[in-house]
């Protein structure tokens, strides 16, 4: 059917009248600038589905389907683009041999451009389409070769034509546009042999004519249709919806010999192509069919174009009666074949493709909303985690500083209670260390040699059974709040610590028994130590002082008296004068302390017993007269008796009595002066212990903060990485409703039938 003549025209200064298919131009200019802009789209977004499908971090948002989706629009959107560059509007000329299907080509193109003439003259497909060059030229099927153009009646000619081409062949002839304004804007003619000389049809049909917009049946106006052109068409209507179909009643110059007859004549073939349009191939309604149906005379008007070329008069030559009818008539199938081709050009060549772009951009739109939907959901996903790890951070740094506090008076307190509880357990180990001497057994012998290994083995034996006693005491109290405390730090503190490290908390803090170390060190601490184990009689004088004075005060004290003797022996010596008092010699001067006053008692009394020997006599025959010589006798006997029996009793055995008890004496002072540092030193045992566990579990959860802080960091660039997601893939669907619009605009403007 005919369509409305299109508003967008161009004045063909050539033809001198607008041409209506610069709409097919500009269709296709409009189209394929579309399709530039949406290819690059979907390339842009190809591009963001492969990024955003490779990033794991985004956990697939794009799918590999997707991506695989997107790719093959790419593809197809390529093949079209290069499909739209290659179109452009064609028609085809069929009918039997020598109805002057050539001619009338060459009268549209206004020069003998194709072979005409008497007979069977094409004898292969011939195109003619436009060259930007000034040079005609021509290529033969399968070869780029560019062949002169006066070669194209040897290759095309039936009767010089080159005999390796056959009737299936197809000749394609490049004619400079600037010498005909028809080519300028996309059209192509196909020429064809006769359809009556060839059983080839379907194949001719598959290869020239499923692309062709209209199709032009050249018939002879001085016979009738035959079945030939007929069965032609019908095959034709058969693989085409509806081909706009063009008939010409060729050679219509010929009823100028019989005027009286044209109209009838006219009238009849009328009627029959009317009939065959509409009833047969049902591709036209009878209301327009006779806008299909022209009248011509195709060499006139070829003759009057040429002479017009040059210069001469177009009416001028032979021409026939009646020529400016056939001459306009011709005019008037061009301007209603121009209109018809650009409209049916426009809507085969673009729509579908304008549909199909309208589905992938449908496609793509739908997909990138797929992508913003999913982006959107895992962005708030990743913001609700990053809130609750934040939160968790926080709460494990407050806790740990709660904790830190707590477990350092936790430490501080235990401590405390260890350093009571070793300084307790030692203070009674002290009053019980005869019990431990009482205990040693070994060989003894006085000799220097044997008590020096015997106070040796004695050392160890102490060392070892204290440390036995202190360990039985206090390491299972110890070890218990150690272990308590431990439970307790690792019970607060399991919630602040790794997911993997609280399955295996038990390798953190390995579960044994805490034991203290008690280094005594009583090798060093009495290496000093002198025995006393000569002969001492509990009554004699230094054995009374000592008993009386002390120890200390007593040595002082025979030392005094010693010194005394000696000064009252050189006093009474026959070689000295008068007796005279002697200066008592410098002594470093102390404070007077209760053991000062009892030495300097002590000292005066041996003084005066050394004054004089005749004190001595006096005071001894006072007793003698007082008591008499018997009490006397009984008495230095009975003294006499106690120094034998001790002398007889002082063996080995009591001698080594003497040593354990001297010892015990000298390491309890001894053991004293360390109490306090082996408790402090026991006490910074689980000091350390409870520390080191402490700060393994902190480590932990410094751990666990870097884990967070590191957690936080990767859902913060997550979340950006989602956020550009989401601005690109909105961007993306945009950029597609713009193109949808766009392809709507076409739509309206040039595929739907113009009011």
């Amino acid at each position: 059917m005919m369509a409305a003549v299109p508003t967008l025209r161009r004045v063909d200064s050539a033809q001198g009248e607008l041409s209506p298919l610069k709409h097919f131009v500009v269709a296709k200019k409009k189209i394929s600038e579309v399709f530039e802009q949406l290819l690059a789209y979907v390339k842009e977004t190809t591009a963001f589905v492969e990024a955003t499908c490779e990033n794991k971090a985004l956990e697939n948002i794009a799918s590999e389907d997707q991506k695989l989706e997107i790719q093959a629009y790419d593809e197809k959107l390529s093949i079209i683009k290069d499909v739209l560059a290659r179109r452009h509007m064609k028609v085809a000329f069929f009918g039997r041999t020598s109805n002057g299907k050539s001619t009338v080509i060459n009268a549209m193109l206004r020069d003998r451009v194709l072979p005409s003439g008497l007979g069977h003259t094409t004898n292969c497909f011939l195109s003619v389409e436009g060259t930007d060059d000034e040079k005609a030229f021509l290529k033969t099927e399968g070869s780029d070769e560019e062949k002169s153009i006066k070669t194209v009646n040897h290759l095309a000619h039936a009767l010089i034509m080159d005999k390796s081409l056959d009737a299936g062949c197809l000749v394609r002839v490049f004619w400079p546009k600037s010498k005909c304004a028809l080519l300028r804007d996309d059209l192509v003619l196909v020429d064809s042999p006769g359809t009556d000389v060839t059983s080839q049809l379907d194949s001719w049909i598959d290869k020239f004519c499923l692309d062709a917009d209209v199709f032009v049946l050249v018939a002879n106006s001085e016979s009738t249709l035959m079945n030939t052109e007929k069965q032609f068409f019908h095959k034709v209507n058969e693989r085409l919806s509806k081909p706009n179909i063009f008939i010409l009643n060729n050679r219509w110059d010929a009823s100028a010999n019989e005027p009286e007859y044209m109209e009838d004549v006219r009238k009849q073939h009328t009627d029959r192509c009317v009939n065959f349009l509409v009833e047969e191939l049902k591709v036209v309604d009878r209301e327009h069919a006779p806008n299909h149906i022209f009248f011509i005379s195709a060499k006139e008007v070829l003759n009057s174009r040429m002479q017009r070329a040059q210069g001469m008069p177009e009416t001028g030559g032979a021409l026939g009666e009646g020529f400016q009818e056939r001459l306009k008539e011709f005019k008037s199938f061009e301007r209603r074949f121009e209109e018809c081709i650009s409209q049916s050009a426009v809507k085969t060549k673009f729509e579908q493709h304008t549909i199909r772009a309208k589905q992938i951009t449908e496609k793509v739109k739908s997909l990138m909303d797929d992508i913003n939907i999913e982006a959107a959901e895992k962005r708030v996903a990743a913001l609700e985690d990053r809130e609750y790890q934040m939160d968790r951070l926080e709460f494990v740094k407050n806790q740990l500083n709660l904790l830190i506090e707590d477990i350092k008076k936790k430490i501080k307190a235990i401590s405390e209670e260890v350093e009571t509880k070793v300084s307790s357990a030692m203070e009674e180990e002290i009053c019980r260390l005869h019990v431990i001497v009482d205990d040693f057994h070994c060989n003894f012998h006085p000799s220097p040699h044997v008590l020096k290994l015997y106070k040796s083995e004695l050392l160890s034996h102490v060392e070892e059974g204290m440390g036995k006693n202190l360990a039985f005491r206090c390491s299972d109290a110890v070890n218990a709040s150690v272990q308590s405390s431990q439970t307790y730090m690792i019970e607060t503190m399991l919630p602040l610590l790794p997911a993997a490290v609280q399955s295996q908390i038990h390798m953190l803090v390995p579960s044994r028994k805490f034991d203290l170390s008690y280094d005594l060190n009583c090798a060093t601490l009495c290496s000093d130590f002198q025995e006393n184990i000569e002969f001492q009689f509990s009554l004699g004088w230094t054995a009374l002082v000592h008993r009386y004075l002390g120890s200390a005060n007593a040595q002082r004290a025979l030392r005094l008296v010693d010194q005394n003797f000696q000064v009252q022996s050189l006093a009474q010596s026959p070689a000295s004068g008068p007796p005279s008092i002697a200066a008592p010699p410098n002594t470093e001067r102390s404070p007077a302390t209760q053991d000062d006053l009892m030495v300097t008692m002590a000292t005066n009394v041996a003084s005066v017993m050394s004054r004089t020997s005749m004190s001595i006599i006096v005071v001894g025959g006072v007793v003698w007269r007082t008591v008499g010589w018997r009490l006397i006798a009984l008495s230095a006997s009975l003294y006499g008796l106690l120094y034998l029996y001790e002398r007889l009793m002082w063996t080995t055995n009591a001698k080594e009595r003497a040593l354990k008890q001297q010892f015990v004496k000298y390491a309890s002072e001894k053991l004293q002066l360390i109490v306090s540092f082996t408790s402090a030193n026991c006490s910074h045992q689980v000091q350390q212990e409870m520390a080191t566990t402490f700060a393994r579990l902190c480590q932990q959860v410094d751990q666990t903060q870097k884990e967070l802080t590191a957690e936080i960091c990767q859902l913060t660039a997550k979340i950006d990485q989602l956020e550009t997601v989401q601005s690109r893939s909105k961007s993306l669907r945009h950029k597609a409703t713009a193109l949808e619009k766009q392809l709507e605009a076409f739509t309206d403007q040039y595929l739907q039938p113009q009011q």
